[in-house]
């Protein structure tokens, strides 16, 4: 490998490329050439606020220019871009900073931080200032997103690699799956990991990004064909709503150009999955399963998929095992915990700030149940049966319960995942309330305290008590007794 700085990449392709499109938002492009000036610019100005190498950068704005420009900023001075929901709760976000300290916020208001340095989500550049490259540098720790984490509290996931790049991978190497010097499509947020990674990992290969400021199944299509793009990172939400769009209408697009169709974050249906197959061809869809914390990863192909239906592939990163209950690596065949660890020799791929790792002599859980075949292929029997995975969201029940139960009328709640055939699975709300609560009283209550994406889109109120004496709920029984039985919900 020739691992060269993450900025240096950057410098290089705006020298080589200079009138090549690097970035393009609802329409504005900005050339390689453009994007390096601009990002040298803000970097200063992060510099005259207090950003300095090995300090944080929280960056809460929306799928746009800025934000691009702002994780580039940082990494060029040696900081850590901190990527978290522009749509974060005023109590949520400071939680985060809180825990971050960061050197500056970009996207919030100075009078919610005092103490802090912030930068507004609408700030403009004094173009006074310097678009000339700066000393290079080199990020240690290149991002850190935010999970809410099992307890409820927020994390950060801190990488353990630094801001470098091998210049000489080749293109559409796994696990990434990026061209090099081609056209990358994000449709989703770029807060989240997995579109955040994409992002910056295909400007470092020279590629053209278009980043989409919120999906929509027949703009996604039309980028595809307008901008000839060759890779494209998706949740299945997306594959349903693109799929379920009149067969006229899919039609209508060029996908030629479509090599690779990415998808992760959580389980794809079988229909949904074979229906692209046979729509795209089974060598254009892959899917990915890992982790943010990166210890190891599986990727599978169509055809691969077809042979082994329901698999999430073969390891392509780290080390994979499955143990029993005793903590004993089983057999291929026998069902138990999925293990996880980074690849012999490697340092560690993460550290959390706000939590404590259960790494155990190396080896990491995702929490996930499953199997391998007899050819290595990983298949899940259950995918973390508290966390809520809705439309490629991460949601924690314990953080959900934690805003519902501060409510005066609410004794208890039990926060669980439903399915739903358009996100995957839809936050279902159980409360014990010793006082009387409707559910449009608890939703307008939970707007103020969490994203909207976490606040429950159905309640149930029970009179009984929903923990038992060692005051642990047990999720799961509760999920499966709904999902076998029908029960009377209220839906907001």
């Amino acid at each position: 490998m020739a691992m060269i700085p993450a900025v240096e990449a950057l410098r290089r392709f705006a020298q080589a490329g200079a009138d090549r499109p690097a970035l393009t938002v609802e329409g504005q492009t900005l050339t390689h050439a453009e994007l390096e000036r601009r990002s040298n610019r803000l970097a200063r100005e992060f510099q005259r606020r207090g950003v300095g190498e090995g300090s944080f950068v929280t960056i809460a704005l929306p799928n746009g220019i800025f934000f691009v420009e702002s994780a580039l900023a940082a990494l060029k001075l040696g900081a850590t871009p901190q990527p978290v929901s522009s749509r974060l709760p005023r109590a949520e976000l400071a939680a985060i900073v809180a825990l971050a300290a960061p050197s500056l916020v970009v996207g919030a208001e100075a009078a919610d931080f005092p103490g802090v340095a912030v930068m507004a989500a609408d700030f403009q550049v004094s173009p006074e200032l310097s678009d000339e490259p700066l000393p290079v540098k080199t990020a240690k720790n290149w991002k850190a997103p935010t999970s809410g984490g099992s307890t409820g509290r927020p994390k950060l996931i801190v990488a353990g690699s630094a801001a470098e790049i091998d210049e000489n991978a080749p293109a559409y190497a796994m696990p990434l799956m990026l061209p090099r010097e081609g056209a990358v499509l994000i449709p989703g947020p770029l807060y989240h990991n997995a579109p955040f990674t994409t992002a910056v990992q295909a400007l470092l290969r020279g590629n053209h990004v278009i980043v989409m400021r919120r999906f929509d199944p027949a703009h996604t299509l039309e980028l595809i064909e307008r901008h000839g793009v060759g890779s494209v990172l998706m949740v299945p939400t997306m594959m349903s709503r693109i799929w379920k769009l009149p067969e006229s209408e899919r039609s209508r697009y060029d996908l030629s150009s479509l090599r690779v169709a990415y998808h992760m974050a959580s389980h794809c249906p079988e229909w949904l999955k074979a229906a692209w197959i046979d729509w795209l061809g089974a060598e254009r869809i892959f899917e990915l399963y890992g982790g943010t914390e990166m210890q190891a990863l599986t990727v599978i192909r169509g055809d691969e998929w077809l042979q082994h239906r329901g698999s999430v592939g073969r390891c392509v990163l780290g080390q994979i095992r499955i143990v029993g209950e005793d903590g004993q690596e089983l057999p291929a065949g026998e069902t138990g915990e999925i293990q996880v660890r980074e690849p012999a020799g490697a340092p560690p791929s993460y550290f959390y700030l706000g939590a404590e790792s259960k790494r155990v002599d190396g080896w990491d859980s995702l929490g996930d149940i499953g199997r391998f075949d007899a050819d290595g292929y990983l298949y899940l029997a259950d995918r973390r049966t508290d966390l809520i995975l809705r439309g490629g969201a991460n949601i924690y029940p314990a953080e959900v319960e934690a805003a519902i139960d501060e409510h005066p009328a609410v004794h208890s709640s039990a926060v669980i995942g439903l399915p739903d055939e358009d996100l995957g699975q839809r936050v279902h709300a159980i409360v014990h309330a010793h006082t009387p609560v409707t559910a449009e009283a608890l939703s307008a209550y939970l707007a103020s305290r969490l994203v909207s994406y976490k606040v429950p889109a159905s309640f149930e109120f029970l009179a009984e008590p929903l923990r038992g004496d060692d005051g642990k709920v047990r999720r799961s029984a509760l999920r499966d007794a709904r999902i076998t039985a029908s029960s009377k919900v209220i839906t907001t």
